[in-house]
């Protein structure tokens, strides 16, 4: 066979399995259809350290553009809550330069330019057909994004909610000063259903602004464009010029389905598994379980199950927690929005500590004793929208 294990797309998620697999001892091909790692980019280029500390990965300041204090969350009336912690503007080319050579100085073998086509088991192999011939191997890991053509070919069903999406364009705008400020603003309320603008500062005269829309298909650009002349108003901007655009799709709430089956894993976005320090995460699960299955010469789908296990110890509630916060946010309205933004105003929010559960319990409490009424912003949930 070409490779006990071959990873089918460069993700960060796939370059975190074919990594840990190759660790582990297991020989590892990883494909992808682009000609150029981290090219064309993904809109995904910011970070905030505690997410990404779920990886235990350092944050290397080789493809760091600029070091950030945080974020403003602001409400349709302008009002904004201050989340200080420490967060990155990344330059995605050079942060996936950097996990393909990690990936590649454990062992595995990275071809770029090569796409799969279709995947079938004969005999208990895996077997490949791409545009560089049949590969063969005993197991594959399928990182090919949100769009997954394997996923769907494989006949896995890799996310709940698919119609909940948040499909995203973002473009660097260039302005005089517009990349000096030190926190990410991430705007919600009606002007982007579902989910969020957001405006990320870069340094100098450069920045990007963007928008993560749902349930309004994967077209976004009117979305884009209306937010593009609201934040020149916002900010009292009479030039601003908007550059190279990227678009994509967040599944941040769609919440994971089927993540295996027999010689076959689902890792980062093809598994409808969000954020860049989440998915990498997930992708050391399923490198370590696929070397282990690679070891032990057992690539069912029971014992594959294992990754699903380590996911849904990790992941599982606040990947819950946080569809019942997004789907609130999506059925509110701005008024309901800004009363709810105006409960955490001026709140420090270091208090909060332990699982996403326990946070999630400590802020109602502390919603209840400030706002008793601001809870009610939640029957919103129940609302047929």
């Amino acid at each position: 066979m070409d490779a006990d294990i071959i990873v089918i797309g460069a993700s960060p998620a796939g370059l975190m399995a074919a990594r840990n697999a190759s660790r582990k001892g297991a020989k590892v091909l990883v494909v992808d259809k682009k000609e150029i790692i981290g090219h064309p980019t993904h809109p995904a280029n910011t970070f905030f350290k505690g997410m990404f500390d779920r990886s235990q990965e350092p944050v290397d300041q080789s493809y760091v553009i600029k070091n950030m204090k945080g974020a403003y969350l602001i409400a349709p009336s302008g009002g904004r809550v201050a989340i200080e912690s420490p967060a990155y503007f990344l330059d995605r080319l050079k942060f996936d330069e950097y996990y393909a050579n990690q990936t590649m100085d454990a062992g595995a073998e990275l071809r770029m330019g090569v796409e799969v086509s279709s995947v079938f088991r004969s005999n208990g192999v895996m077997n490949l057909s791409t545009s560089d011939g049949v590969l063969s191997c005993s197991l594959v890991i399928v990182s090919d994004g949100i769009n997954s053509k394997m996923a769907g070919l494989l006949g896995l069903k890799p996310m709940r909610y698919p119609n909940d999406i948040a499909w995203a364009m973002e473009a660097f705008v260039e302005a005089e000063g517009i990349g000096e400020p030190d926190m990410f603003e991430y705007y919600v309320g009606n002007h982007c259903p579902g989910w969020k603008s957001t405006y990320s500062p870069c340094g100098g005269n450069l920045a990007t602004l963007g928008v993560y829309v749902r349930r309004h298909g994967k077209d976004v650009s009117p979305f884009f464009e209306r937010w593009v002349e609201k934040f020149k108003q916002i900010k009292g901007l009479d030039e601003l010029t908007v550059l190279e655009r990227s678009v994509g799709g967040d599944p941040i709430i769609t919440i994971p389905k089927q993540m295996l089956t027999d010689g076959v894993m689902l890792v980062g976005g093809a598994a409808g598994q969000s954020g860049i320090g989440y998915s990498m995460h997930a992708g050391q699960m399923c490198g370590d379980v696929a070397a282990e299955a690679i070891a032990k010469g057992n690539v069912s789908a029971k014992f594959l199950s294992e990754y699903r296990k380590r996911w849904n110890a990790e992941y599982k509630a606040e990947y819950l927690l946080g569809r019942i916060g997004l789907e609130t946010l999506r059925k509110m309205t701005d008024p309901e929005i800004d009363d709810l933004i105006k409960t955490f105003e001026g709140v420090d929010f270091s208090f909060l500590s332990g699982t996403s559960f326990h946070r999630s319990m400590q802020l109602g409490l502390f919603m209840l004793k400030k706002n008793p009424k601001s809870l009610l912003a939640y029957r919103a949930l129940l609302r047929n929208k």
